[in-house]
Formats: structure tokens, C-alpha cells, sequence
């Protein structure tokens, strides 16, 4: 980092450069920081409604499955339309698209709200909360690229490490507020999520900094070319070339990396989260497993606070492949956990130490995407995590009645053992220290390929 002295072994503190061709971020640490706001406060609101829906759903006579099948639809309708909404982001309408996003969305919330005052029918219930959902799967997307315009390159990691903090902020905090709430009145939690929403767009709006670099023609992916015949067809083939930009420029080996960590990670806690729910559960009860899970929450809110020191003291290969191997030691603990306090420890030690991954990786990410590709990058990404994520109940259901949740445990260490030696091997390609001369800082791609994959 400009400023900071080097350490011993020579490896500069910066964990990631700014590849050749990025502009400087034009933003300020002012709008750093509002940005970790709106990120905190949207994310608090989001996870009290999301945790009272069902339960709003359970408390007007529904059954368990309305509610399962309500958070499948919007899972995939939310696969299906990051990628879309990616395009106009990168093209130049970012800071509109996340307005117009949460706008909507609060207004889906308030009228939820107010009609949770009666007896609305269930369709009404479910079409406001999906349209809620939809608009946020929108606001992620378009916001994914912001934070290379907002935060310098050698600020990136405390940048990053912040909206992580966060996120696990409101992770312990929202389903806290929106069970208190839900208590008090049913409509609440989503008057609160209204304005949550509503304090999102404003904060998009108040943000300085250029959020939108000059507006990107449509153009087809490299090596697509352009439709030689009619044009009536022409706008479909250029925008599905330009959602394939999105899948080729992950083919560099930083972004191949970060998605199949992003992958992984997210299916391996959600695993043992869903481990820990059926474990926990059925024997201690649900304040105890609560319990455990907001332990966990916790530990991953102290290890947001310190990832980003703990990447600019060690470098980002050591401090992702350190990290990596001490994922392994809980796994180990929770395959013999016999109560919840064991479980309470070894989980809290694996939130701990994923922020660093987080900061890592998602630093590399930002920085090795180009600016116009940021959102569908972003997207990609999300998608492979997202559908691992959500095999992760079935894994865990099969696992604990085969073996219990010992075997959940060692199927995630297994997995993470396999991908500690690939990340010790790949960090050391993708993640090394620069050469002389070199002006890439650690963390930079170090192979010879563009960040799109092309030569």
C-alpha cells in the first residue's frame, strides 16, 4: 500500500495491483463508508423480513412446503435474472438501476406491510414478497461493481473487509430485530425492511463518486462475431453476447479461483449450517441452536474486523492458503462434537477465519474483472455459490441420517483438504509475490493472460 513500509521477506503489503488499463477509483473514503451503511442497513432489514416471511406464512395456516417452495421459485428466479440485470449496470446505468431497484422493493415491503394489517390472500403474500426479492437480486447485481469505483486499488482489502463486516453484522442482528418485531405486530419487520430499502436508495444517490464509467456500446463477447445477415435478430445476438462476456471473463485464473473457492465455501456452511439445525435441533432444542448460531454469526463479525489487517501483514497467497489448511482443525472438532457447546466453538472458528478468504479473494476478484464486466463477473460468481448453497439441505439431511453429524463434518473437511492443496499450488501461480520491476503488487493475475482470458 502507498505509504506503508515493506516487510522483511519483501513482499509488499498491497495484497492485489491495479491491472494494466483500470482507471483510478474516482470515489473517496467518504463514500466508502456510506457505502458499508447502506450495505449494513439493507442487509439488517432484509434478514428480519426474511426470517419472519415464513413464519408470517406458517401463523395465516399455510403449510411448511408453501413456504419451501416460495424460497426455491426465488432462488432460481434470482439465478436466472442477475445475469440480465449485470448488462445495463455495466453499460453505463449502474447507480440507476440500484435506485430504481430498491425503490421498488420498498414499495413491495410497504404494501406487504400494510397488508399484513388484515387477512390478504395468499397470492397477494407471495407476489409482493417476490417482487422484493427480484428487485434485490437486482440492487446485488448492479452494486457488485461499485466498489471498484468507490475504493482505491490499495484500499481494496479494507474496503472489501468492510462490507464483509457488514454483512455479518446484520447477519447476527437481523433475525434478532425481526423475531422481536414479528412479536410485537406482523407487519413490523416489513415496515422496517420498507425503510431499510428506501434508506438504500437514498444512500445510492447520495454516493459522490462515479459509479458509471462512459456508457459501453453494445458489442459481442470476443471472439463472437457479428450477425451478417438481417437485423431483426441483431439486438438478441448482441445481447447474448454480451452475457457471455460474463462467462468468459471468468476463464482467468484469478476469477477461476475465486469461483470455485466462492463455491465451495458457500456449499461447505451452508452444509454445516443445515448440519448444526438438524444436529442441534432435535436433541438441545431451538434456543439452544439459535444459540449456536448466533455464536457463529458473532465470530464471523470479529473476523471481518481484523481480515483485512491480517491480509496486508502476511500477504494475500499466505493469508489465503494459511487460512485454508486452518479450516481443517474445526471440521476435525465438529466430527466428534458431542453437544453444543463443541459445536458453538468449532463453527465459530470456521466463520472466523472465512472473512480472510473473503478478503482475499474478493479483492482479487474486483481488481482482476475490467471495469465494464464487473456486474456479470460478479453474477457468474454468485451463481456458482448460489447453487451450491442450495444442495447443501439435502447433502445435510442424507449425511446426518447415514452417519450423523460427524459425517457432515468430515464430508467438509474432506472437500476443504482437496481444495487446500489446489488453492497451495494455484496461490502460488496466481497470487505470488511480483517479480522486480515487475509494478503489479501480490495479488495481481500473474499469468500472462488478459483478465477476459485472451492473450
Amino acid at each position: 500500500m502507498s505509504g506503508s513500509p515493506p516487510r522483511a521477506d519483501g513482499e509488499p503489503p498491497s495484497p492485489v495491483a491495479v491491472p494494466h488499463g483500470r482507471e483510478p477509483a474516482a470515489g473517496s473514503r467518504r463514500d466508502t463508508a456510506v457505502l458499508w451503511f447502506v450495505n449494513a442497513v439493507d442487509g439488517l432489514g432484509s434478514q428480519a423480513s426474511g426470517l419472519v416471511f415464513p413464519l408470517l406464512l406458517l401463523d395465516l395456516g399455510n403449510g411448511p412446503g408453501t413456504a419451501g417452495a416460495f424460497a426455491s421459485t426465488a432462488a432460481v428466479a434470482g439465478v436466472l435474472l442477475g445475469p440480465l440485470v449485470a448488462v445495463p449496470a455495466d453499460r453505463g446505468h449502474r447507480r440507476a438501476v440500484m435506485t430504481a431497484s430498491a425503490v421498488l422493493a420498498a414499495l413491495a415491503m410497504a404494501a406487504l406491510a400494510v397488508a399484513c394489517l388484515g387477512h390478504p390472500p395468499l397470492w397477494a403474500l407471495l407476489g409482493l414478497a417476490l417482487t422484493e426479492r427480484l428487485c434485490a437480486t437486482a440492487y446485488e447485481a448492479a452494486a457488485r461493481g461499485s466498489l471498484s469505483r468507490l475504493a482505491a486499488a490499495d484500499d481494496m482489502p479494507r474496503a472489501m473487509a468492510g462490507l464483509q463486516a457488514g454483512d455479518q453484522a446484520a447477519l447476527v442482528a437481523g433475525p434478532a430485530l425481526g423475531g422481536v418485531l414479528f412479536g410485537v405486530s406482523r407487519f413490523l419487520p416489513f415496515a422496517v425492511d420498507a425503510v431499510t430499502y428506501a434508506v438504500a436508495a437514498l444512500g445510492t444517490r447520495a454516493l459522490r463518486g462515479r459509479l458509471d464509467g462512459p456508457a459501453v456500446s453494445a458489442r459481442p463477447a470476443a471472439g463472437t462475431q457479428r450477425p451478417s445477415g438481417g437485423t431483426g435478430d441483431a439486438p438478441r445476438r448482441v445481447f447474448t453476447g454480451e452475457l457471455r462476456a460474463g462467462l468468459v471473463v471468468v476463464r482467468s485464473p484469478v476469477l477461476r479461483l475465486v469461483l470455485l473457492w466462492s463455491s465451495v465455501a458457500s456449499g461447505v456452511l451452508a452444509l454445516l449450517f443445515y448440519t448444526a439445525v438438524f444436529v442441534l435441533g432435535d436433541g438441545s432444542g431451538g434456543a439452544v441452536t439459535g444459540g449456536v448460531l448466533a455464536t457463529s454469526g458473532a465470530a464471523g463479525l470479529a473476523g471481518s474486523l481484523v481480515a483485512a489487517r491480517v491480509v496486508r501483514r502476511l500477504g494475500a497467497r499466505r493469508s489465503l492458503v494459511a487460512a485454508t489448511w486452518l479450516l481443517l482443525v474445526p471440521c476435525a472438532a465438529l466430527s466428534v462434537a458431542g453437544g453444543p457447546w463443541l459445536w458453538a466453538v468449532s463453527f465459530s472458528a470456521v466463520c472466523a477465519v472465512l472473512p480472510v478468504v473473503t478478503v482475499v479473494l474478493g479483492t482479487a476478484a474486483v481488481l482482476a474483472a475490467p471495469p465494464d464486466l464487473q456486474s456479470r463477473a460478479g453474477a457468474v460468481l454468485a451463481a456458482g455459490a448460489t447453487s451450491a448453497a442450495a444442495l447443501a439441505p439435502a447433502c445435510a439431511a442424507a449425511l446426518v441420517h447415514w452417519g450423523g453429524g460427524g459425517a457432515a463434518a468430515l464430508a467438509c473437511g474432506a472437500v476443504l483438504a482437496v481444495l487446500a492443496v489446489h488453492t497451495q499450488r494455484a496461490g502460488a501461480a496466481v497470487l505470488r509475490p511480483p517479480a522486480p520491476g515487475d509494478g503489479r503488487a501480490a495479488g495481481a493475475p500473474a499469468t500472462g493472460a488478459a483478465p477476459g482470458g485472451q492473450p
